[in-house]
């Protein structure tokens, strides 16, 4: 079993979802997700070929579909791979 299914098999189905779509992007390594209620905060860890800042607007764009509207989501990095 990879690593990836480990510590996604504990997650609720919808955080698993957006962790898929985060490691869908181009660049992205590395991934963490956080949910509070209301809240929900995605790291990523970007290879050093992409631009940071180019990436995680890209994540954002990735999971905007399973956004809900009432929830604050937070983006940012982890570090560079």
């Amino acid at each position: 079993m990879t690593e990836l299914a480990d510590t996604t098999a504990t997650l609720p189905p919808r955080m698993r979802r957006a962790l898929e779509l985060v490691y869908a992007v181009d660049g992205v390594v590395g991934a963490r997700v956080w949910q509070w209620p209301g809240r929900v905060a995605i790291g990523v860890s970007v290879a050093t070929a992409f631009s940071g800042d180019d990436t995680i607007r890209r994540v954002e764009v990735a999971v905007a579909a399973i956004r809900h509207a009432d929830e604050a989501w937070d983006f940012g990095l982890l570090g560079v791979a």
